[in-house]
């Protein structure tokens, strides 16, 4: 083991960045906190991502939240999402009490409370703001993830959102979608999409369907639609400070899929709309990504390598990325080779998997020549943390055991007035109250669907009258040709002539033969 002194000096040669930093708090010997070791963390590398892990109850939301003060200190716009509705406190200074100036004192940081903007979202629109999305903004991708689409299916989607994008059909929301979907597949588009981009079979386009109807009524479609959120209103400052974004999903906690992939949608957002930056002093923008497992269960392959491809270019964007869940192994290799800053709050190893995440854990970590990693991830308490991060240059640094600096505001719900108050004077909820109303694909394709049924009347109609003007016409009645009654009034007739002719023959004899016996 080294040297209380050599530790020490050997922590603020890693830990002590030049320029701005975030202060973390300082190192732990033997359960004594040694504040001459001040593990800090430079705020130029905060946008190499980073990592809070640890298992519930051992602080991680607190740490995000010490993290969050300063980087609005630095005039640095944070993005959090709050899962249960307890990170409002920020607005409001936390109170003193002896066991907050105690720990302050201890890590030779004096507490000093403090209230930071915010800016309240919500994804129903209930508990803020409402942030709302396109689906044609949401993509292909993402949007199979949340209707648990296979390969084939998501292939479909992916042609559909192609001829949509060909065709210049606006995507909105969800009744877009059905609509095109249904004229792909058996309406007048079916011939029309088979020779550039492949026929939809009913049974593909039918399991869609039911998919999209099932997240219906499950409350999902409201995300869809305008007035779609600016991701520039996640960089606002007042008074110099960063404002802190908070979405607020306490009311869709069931819907994990949900928010987790709404989150990396607004990723996606920014890799593609902000300029390439390169390196700078400070971070454009931190995005906290909690619950972060919920994100990488049962991916499948073009999501993750999504994720893998944002993360690791959306640095020289300007904008930091920290994932926080419960252990490392929650999130897949690809995404946390990216992850140089680390802070790993106390691991559980009650189960054989337990233990098993356990070690796998331990060798993501630098290897220390003071720590026995294992038996320290085990034996931490609440508030303090194991701490590897990126030093001023890009180099890790020592693996150092933590206690860690206390949160400034209050580490809790503000009071409901107050949270009513900031979402009635917000500017954002003014903004985006309203949905709003355009011509999209489903007006498009109700007008594409009139017109061919218009379209097959009148060639309807026309094949009928050319049915009637291929009958033969009847015949003139000029013709010197009888018909069968005709003929049988000329018989009548010409035998009546001659029993006529007979009777006054006999008549005219009769009168002679009269006439000349009486001579």
């Amino acid at each position: 083991m080294m040297a209380k002194e050599q530790f020490i000096q050997k922590i603020n040669q890693s830990y002590s960045p030049k320029g701005a930093f975030i202060q973390l708090g300082s190192g732990i010997l033997d359960a004594e906190i040694v504040t001459d070791a001040k593990v800090n963390l430079a705020l130029k590398m905060m946008n190499r991502h980073g990592l809070i892990a640890g298992a519930t109850g051992t602080g991680k939301t607190r740490t995000l939240q010490l993290i969050a003060e300063q980087l609005s200190d630095a005039a640095v716009p944070v993005f959090l999402l709050d899962v249960k509705g307890d990170l409002s406190g920020l607005s409001e200074p936390g109170n003193t009490n002896q066991a907050l100036l105690d720990r302050g004192n201890a890590v030779g940081i004096p507490f000093e409370p403090a209230s930071f903007p915010i800016e309240l979202f919500s994804l129903t629109g209930k508990l803020g703001a409402p942030m709302r999305i396109t689906v044609e903004d949401f993509g292909p991708i993402l949007l199979s993830r949340i209707l648990d689409l296979n390969d084939t299916q998501s292939g479909v989607l992916s042609a559909i959102f192609k001829y949509a994008t060909d065709n210049q059909l606006p995507i909105v929301d969800l009744q877009d979608l059905k609509k095109l979907l249904n004229y792909l597949s058996e309406g007048p588009g079916a011939d029309e999409i088979k020779a550039d981009y492949g026929k939809i079979s009913t049974s593909s386009s039918g399991a869609i369907l039911r998919k999209i109807v099932a997240i219906e009524q499950q409350g999902v479609a409201h995300i869809f639609g305008e007035k779609e959120f600016d991701i520039q209103d996640l960089f606002n400052k007042v008074d110099g400070k960063g404002v802190i974004s908070l979405l607020n999903i306490s009311d869709v906690q069931d819907q994990p899929l949900l928010f987790s992939t709404f989150l990396l949608s607004l990723l996606a957002q920014l890799f593609k709309q902000l300029p390439e930056v390169g390196d700078l002093d400070k971070p454009k923008l931190v995005f906290f990504f909690d619950e972060a497992h919920l994100l990488f269960n049962g991916a499948s392959k073009a999501f993750l390598s999504q994720i893998e491809q944002i993360v690791r270019l959306i640095r020289s964007k300007g904008v930091g990325v920290f994932f926080c869940t419960q252990a490392a192994t929650d999130v897949p290799e690809s995404v946390l080779g990216q992850l140089g800053n680390r802070i790993q709050h106390a691991l559980r190893a009650f189960t054989p998997n337990d233990a098993e995440n356990l070690r796998k854990t331990v060798r993501t970590y630098p290897t220390s020549d003071f720590y026995e990693i294992d038996k320290v991830l085990t034996s931490l308490g609440t508030g303090q943390a194991l701490v590897t991060v990126l030093n001023d240059k890009g180099i890790p640094t020592e693996v150092v055991a933590t206690h860690l600096v206390p949160a400034r505001a209050v580490m809790g719900p503000c009071q409901p007035s107050h949270y009513a108050e900031l979402i009635a004077s917000s500017e954002f909820t003014q903004k985006y109250q309203e949905r709003v109303e355009r011509r999209t694909a489903s007006e498009i394709i109700d007008e594409k669907n009139a017109a061919f049924q218009q379209q097959q009347e009148l060639e309807k109609s026309k094949k009928e009258m050319a049915k009637e003007a291929s009958k033969p016409k009847p015949t003139s009645r000029t013709s010197n040709r009888q018909t069968p009654l005709e003929a049988a009034q000329s018989t009548a007739s010409r035998t009546l002539a001659r029993e006529g002719v007979k009777f006054l023959g006999k008549l005219a004899n009769g009168l002679l033969n009269s006439f000349f016996k009486k001579k």
